[in-house]
């Protein structure tokens, strides 16, 4: 049987090359950022610092008076312009090898990326002296690069 173009080949033929042709197109799409001009605000850095609450030496957890006592004391002096604390549950695995679940809290700093390296000493001074403080094995950091409008 000889091969035909009938009116339904076509058409279907027709769909297949203009899905392949237009697929890459459309999910091109998908991954494109938003235009430059739409972002705001200045260049900054967002550092976050995790801290546990149980004292793996066995004595009282911190609680959220000696935290934030902690804070004022150690954090204000140093970042006048604002902060954020989040409470939180946290799962850690300690130099032993055991898992600790624990209360916890989230420290957020915002300062502008141009004071990142006069800023980098004060926050370890930060997490220095609440392991010191708490007897914590460590106070985890995430410094991240962000754009802020205030």
């Amino acid at each position: 049987m000889p091969f035909r173009i009938t009116p339904a080949r076509l058409a279907t033929t027709g769909a297949g090359v203009l899905l392949a042709v237009g697929a890459p197109a459309a999910y091109a799409t998908l991954g494109e950022e938003a235009p430059a001009a739409a972002a705001r605000g200045e260049a900054y850095v967002e550092t976050r610092l995790f801290f546990g609450t149980e004292r793996p030496d066995g004595g009282p957890d911190v609680t959220d008076r000696q935290f934030m006592d902690f804070v004022d004391r150690q954090v204000t002096r140093g970042f006048p312009e604002g902060l954020t604390v989040q409470e939180g549950r946290g799962q850690w695995r300690n130099a032993d090898g055991t898992i600790a679940r624990e209360r916890s809290y989230e420290l957020i700093l915002l300062y502008p990326a141009s004071q990142a390296k006069a800023r980098d000493p004060r926050i370890e001074r930060i997490r220095d002296a609440y392991e010191r403080a708490y007897a914590q094995e460590s106070v985890a950091r995430l410094d991240d690069p962000v754009r802020a409008d205030f």
